[in-house]
C-alpha cells in the first residue's frame, strides 16, 4: 500500500474479532515503532504487549469500554521520563513527542498489515500504573487495541490542508 493511501486508511477501529494475531504480524507492527525517529535516538519508550484474555475486568479499570478488551491484544506505549531528551533552553522534555512518533509508526504498519487500532488517551492513569505494576519514573502515554477488525472504517470529516497551514509566520 502506498504511504497516501495507508494514512487514508487507518481509522479508529471499535469493533474487533477475538481472533489471534500471528506473532509475525506483532512483531513488524513492535518493529516499526522501535524504527521511529527520537530525539538524540535515545528512544525513551517501551511498549507493553498486554494479553486479554482472563483479564478483561481487570483492563476494563483502564478502560471501560467493551471494545477495548474485544481483540487479543492491547498495546501500551509508556514514556520513561529520565531517559527523554530535553531542550536545554527551557527544559521541555521530548519523551511524550517521542513515543508518540512511534505509536504512529507502530499503528500505521498494523494498518498496513490488515489489523485494527485505535489510539486511547483518554484512559484511567492511577488504574493503568497500578494494572501494570509501572515503576516509577515510568507514564503509561497511549493505548491501543491490536486485532482484526469487525467493523469497517466510517467516512470522517478533517479539515483542509488549507485550514492547517500558515506561511512564513503566524
Amino acid at each position: 500500500m502506498d504511504f497516501a493511501k495507508l494514512t487514508h486508511a487507518r481509522y479508529s477501529c471499535r469493533s474487533y474479532r477475538p481472533d489471534p494475531v500471528p506473532e509475525e504480524m506483532v512483531q513488524k507492527v513492535l518493529e516499526a515503532a522501535a524504527a521511529a525517529p527520537t530525539a538524540v535516538n535515545r528512544q525513551p519508550f517501551r511498549i507493553l504487549v498486554i494479553g486479554t484474555k482472563g483479564r478483561e475486568a481487570e483492563l476494563g479499570r483502564i478502560y471501560a469500554r467493551d471494545w477495548f478488551v474485544q481483540p487479543p491484544l492491547i498495546l501500551c506505549i509508556c514514556v520513561e521520563t529520565e531517559a527523554a531528551w530535553r531542550r536545554r533552553q527551557d527544559g521541555k522534555s521530548y519523551g511524550d513527542v517521542d513515543a508518540a512518533i512511534a505509536f504512529d509508526h507502530l499503528i500505521l504498519a498494523a494498518t498496513e498489515l490488515g489489523l485494527g487500532t485505535c489510539w486511547i488517551a483518554a484512559f484511567d492513569p492511577a488504574a493503568a500504573r497500578e494494572v501494570l505494576a509501572l515503576p516509577e519514573g515510568v507514564e503509561p502515554l497511549v493505548f491501543t487495541p491490536l486485532g482484526f477488525a469487525a467493523d469497517a472504517p466510517v467516512e470522517r470529516k478533517r479539515k483542509s490542508v488549507g485550514e492547517l497551514l500558515r506561511y512564513e509566520r503566524w
